[in-house]
C-alpha cells in the first residue's frame, strides 16, 4: 500500500498549481492520499525568524493532530509532497516518527533543511523572496538531494508571465511524475 501526504504552505493551499498537479499525479500512480490542513496564521510572518518558528510549530501541532489516526507502519511506501513552510513540517514530523518517507519540496525555507533527511527532490526559484538561491543550493549539496530551478520563479515556482508559467509548471510536474513513477516501480519490485 502506497500512502501519499499532502502539505500545505501558510497561503499555499492542496489546490494551488504545485500541489493540486502533484497530488493528482501520486493517485495516478496508486497513493492513497491525505491532506493536512492548517488553522490560520498571522499575516506578517515573512522576515520575522520568531513569527517563522511560531508558524512552523502551530503547523507541527495541527499536522500532529491532522495525522493521529494514521498507522503508518501498514505502507510500504510514504510520499510527502509539500510546499514551503510545509517543507519543514513534513520533515520534522518524519523525523519525529521515525518515517522513512519520499519526498517532493517545492520551495523550501531554509529552516526546512534542518529536517530534511536525504530522500527526494526540490524545487526552487531564483526570485524567491522567502529564501536565497543559494542557501537552497547548498542544502541540497549538503544532503544530496537533486534541485531543479525555475529562472525567475517566486515562491510559487510563477514568473509572471502566464504562458511561461504553464510551460514551466510542466516541466516541474514532468520531473515531480518521474520521481513518483521511480517510486512506484520500486513498490513493485
Amino acid at each position: 500500500m502506497k500512502l501519499a501526504v499532502i502539505f500545505p504552505g501558510i497561503g499555499y493551499h492542496t489546490d494551488k498549481p504545485l500541489l493540486y498537479y502533484g497530488k493528482k499525479l501520486a493517485k495516478e500512480y496508486g497513493f492513497e492520499i491525505v491532506e493536512v490542513t492548517y488553522g490560520p496564521f498571522d499575516n506578517n510572518v515573512k522576515g520575522s525568524p520568531e513569527k517563522m518558528k511560531e508558524a512552523f510549530q502551530k503547523a507541527l501541532s495541527q499536522t500532529e493532530d491532522c495525522l493521529k489516526d494514521i498507522d503508518f507502519t501498514q505502507y510500504n511506501n510514504i510520499l510527502f509532497l509539500c510546499k514551503s513552510v510545509g517543507t519543514a513540517v513534513a520533515s520534522a514530523f518524519a523525523k519525529n516518527h521515525q518515517l522513512m518517507t519520499y519526498n517532493v519540496y517545492y520551495t523550501p525555507v531554509a529552516g526546512s533543511f534542518d529536517f530534511m533527511g536525504t530522500e527526494g527532490i526540490v524545487f526552487t526559484g531564483t526570485n524567491d523572496p522567502w529564501v536565497e538561491t543559494d542557501a537552497i543550493k547548498q542544502g541540497c549539496t549538503e544532503h544530496g538531494l537533486p534541485l531543479y530551478i525555475t529562472e525567475d520563479g517566486n515562491h510559487s515556482l510563477e514568473t509572471g508571465d502566464v504562458l511561461k508559467d504553464v510551460a514551466n509548471l510542466s516541466v516541474i510536474m514532468t520531473h515531480t511524475r518521474d520521481y513518483i513513477e521511480s517510486i512506484a516501480r520500486e513498490v513493485q519490485s
